[in-house]
């Protein structure tokens, strides 16, 4: 099989996946808590801030990205494959291509900064651009072959992960906190629900207790609550639906 279908079909096998095989990035990692420095893992009240604020700032890309984005398009779109009606070329798209990734980046680098080991981050790292390079150019594929030369005039201006501001477009449709809500709760809680995780498993290496830090503690409780609070609204009514959206 010649290598551009190759990474063709095994981006979309990692496409259909992409919503939880990143986890298997960082399952490695709690192994390496147990072998690095103990004193180096203790908690940290103003180093476990930064990292948590990395990982939102992470998830704020993705709020940006999603809440200006029309319907059928910047989905979660997994199980079915690729999925586009057209191409989104204003707002964050005008500044790099693949916005969605990029936040995903920094939602996970947030809890591969925790482990306080810059070789893993760096692993983590390459790691991460291999796996959504596949993603990305099974993705390009897809939209180059529906949209032809529209796709590759607007690609050839945009990059794909590093932005540049110097040909914005501000976006075509006003923001939609509804569509944000609908769409990002689950992103949203799975990066306490990980943080919780790697805090439990920590201080198990280091005292032999599973025990959480009443920081994490209430972190995930707050997040929980919300979580609860916006699925139900989600999946009881249609107060989230937005035409278009």
């Amino acid at each position: 099989m010649a290598l551009i279908h190759e990474f063709e079909r095994s981006g979309n096998w990692l496409f259909k996946r992409r919503s939880w095989l990143p986890v298997l990035l960082i399952a490695p990692g709690l192994a390496v808590m147990y072998f690095v420095n103990r004193q180096s893992i203790l908690y940290n009240l103003s180093e476990e801030l930064i990292f948590l604020l990395v990982s939102l700032f992470g998830q704020l890309i993705r709020i940006f990205t999603v809440g200006f984005a029309p319907g059928n398009t910047s989905g979660r779109n997994t199980v079915y494959g690729q999925l586009a009606d057209e191409i989104n070329r204003s707002g964050i798209y005008s500044i790099v291509r693949h916005p969605l990734y990029v936040g995903n980046f920094f939602m996970w680098l947030g809890p591969a900064l925790f482990l306080r080991s810059a070789w893993f981050t760096i692993v983590f790292t390459f790691a991460y651009w291999l796996y959504y390079e596949r993603i990305m150019f099974a993705e390009e594929q897809y939209l180059r072959r529906k949209f032809q030369e529209a796709y590759d005039s607007w690609s050839a201006k945009v990059g794909a992960v590093l932005p540049s501001f110097k040909n914005y477009i501000p976006p075509t449709l006003t923001f939609s906190l509804k569509t944000v809500m609908r769409r990002e709760y689950n992103s949203f809680i799975n990066i306490f629900v990980i943080f919780a995780a790697m805090d439990v498993v920590r201080n198990y290496i280091v005292s032999e207790r599973l025990t959480i830090t009443p920081f994490w503690e209430w972190m995930l409780a707050g997040a929980g609550l919300l979580w609860i609070i916006l699925r139900t609204i989600h999946k009881k009514t249609s107060f989230f639906t937005v035409e278009g959206r």
